[in-house]
């Protein structure tokens, strides 16, 4: 299997094919509308006639969003502490991870940010 390595939304390669992909919330890596408009027209490009673009995406949980809360909880554990914060407007998440190293006991933290999509978006 050929790898190539590069940006989703600008990278060529050679060929033509019947499917691409996008795994797991691949598409909120693009953090901007732009940049994930672009990678719908760069897949484009690389399907061969009625080929199919295919993208697994959540929808983010802003169900549980109270009122004038920006944070929601998504795991609390002995090891790990895990909330994502919200900017409706811009439609940004950040997940952050707080994870207790096990030689010193301290938590380290991640992030990383992302760029939700409505299903509406998605329908280009």
């Amino acid at each position: 299997l050929p790898v190539s390595l590069g940006d989703m939304a600008t990278t060529v390669v050679p060929g033509e094919f019947t499917l691409v992909y996008l795994v797991y919330n691949t598409i909120t890596n693009l953090l901007t509308q732009d940049e994930q408009v672009e990678c719908f027209r760069n897949a484009a490009r690389h399907l061969s006639p009625g080929g199919r673009f295919v993208i697994e995406l959540g929808v983010p949980p802003l169900r549980f969003l109270p009122p004038g809360q920006v944070a929601v909880p998504f795991d609390v554990s002995e090891p790990h502490v895990g909330l994502d914060t919200f900017d409706l407007v811009e439609q940004m998440l950040v997940s952050h991870h707080f994870t207790r190293d096990g030689e010193d006991g301290r938590y380290r933290r991640d992030y990383s940010r992302h760029r939700y999509a409505w299903p509406a978006e998605l329908d280009l």
